[in-house]
């Protein structure tokens, strides 16, 4: 009995010392990034940081311009437009896993929805370079742009949807279906009134996911956007984005341009911290009203 008591108190204690680590590395994280960022905003100003549209960087002190305008409208009209394609998709997969489709095909779908999720970035963006860019340029425009940085980004952030979605749907009580239909409701008006209504926290808590994934993606976005700091005027524009920025400029900046990057990646992080804050609030008032704690 006492060595099943020592072994307790020592994992116990062993957890606790990574949760703090964990907390210790991810404030260590934190604290550097604002304290490098902290040359670029007073050098040029918060507000034409965050409003200027002109991003010039240079080695002469004084001279870059570093607005980050053009690559926050860049971030949310791609995630917004990914968005806009994947959440239909992602919801009616959703449905067709958990609802619709015998247990074959189920057991066919699920892996191959999951094997997405492990796919690196940079596949995603090759591919997109080489099959959505020409595709794109096809219709106007020299095909590295908004729009295809959009269907690439929506591909990406599809199999979170899902398998999510498909979760949540699984989770309404199994008495809400069967009462649904013995009051006589067909199987798609349970599904329609019934099973998505019960599972609308889970859904949402999903597309909130997605779209934290979505804004923090670089590499894809480098690959398909253009990397034109300005802001895009059509769907055919070259574009680019927080992440892609940070990521395409870091390995030679230095100077006020490093510390920009770094007031870049500030901002990329209370935008992700917001996003997942707003995911957790959700699932949570979810499962409370699911009863599930």
């Amino acid at each position: 009995m006492r060595s099943r008591y020592l072994i307790d108190r020592s994992s116990r204690m062993l957890l606790l010392v990574c949760a703090f680590l964990s907390l210790v590395i991810l404030a260590a994280i934190a604290v550097y990034i604002f304290r490098a960022a902290l040359p670029a905003i007073r050098e040029v100003g918060l507000w034409h940081f965050l409003f200027g549209e002109v991003w010039r960087p240079s080695d002469t002190p004084g001279e870059g311009r570093y607005g980050i305008l053009p690559m926050i409208v860049g971030s949310v009209v791609v995630t917004a437009g990914a968005l806009i394609l994947a959440v239909p998709l992602g919801i009616g997969c959703a449905i067709l896993l958990a609802e619709v489709a015998p247990q074959r095909v189920r057991q066919f779908l699920r892996p191959a929805v999951e094997l997405l999720v492990g796919i690196p970035s940079v596949v995603y963006g090759l591919v997109g370079l080489v099959i959505v860019v020409p595709l794109v340029r096809r219709i106007e425009g020299p095909g590295l742009s908004v729009a295809a940085g959009i269907i690439v980004l929506a591909v990406m952030i599809l199999p979170t949807i899902v398998s999510i979605s498909e979760d949540s749907i699984r989770a309404v009580p199994k008495s809400h279906r069967e009462g649904a239909l013995a009051l006589g409701a067909t199987h798609w008006q349970t599904i329609w009134r019934v099973l998505l209504p019960g599972a609308r926290s889970g859904i949402v808590a999903s597309v909130v996911l997605a779209m934290g994934r979505a804004i923090g993606e670089a590499m894809a976005m480098i690959m398909v956007l253009g990397n034109a700091a300005v802001i895009p005027s059509s769907l055919f524009s070259p574009a680019s984005t927080l992440a892609g920025t940070i990521a395409a400029e870091a390995p030679e900046a230095s100077g006020v341009q490093r510390s920009a990057l770094f007031a870049m990646s500030v901002v990329l992080f209370l935008l992700i911290i917001v996003i997942n804050g707003v995911a957790l609030i959700i699932m949570r008032r979810g499962s409370r009203a699911q009863g599930v704690c």
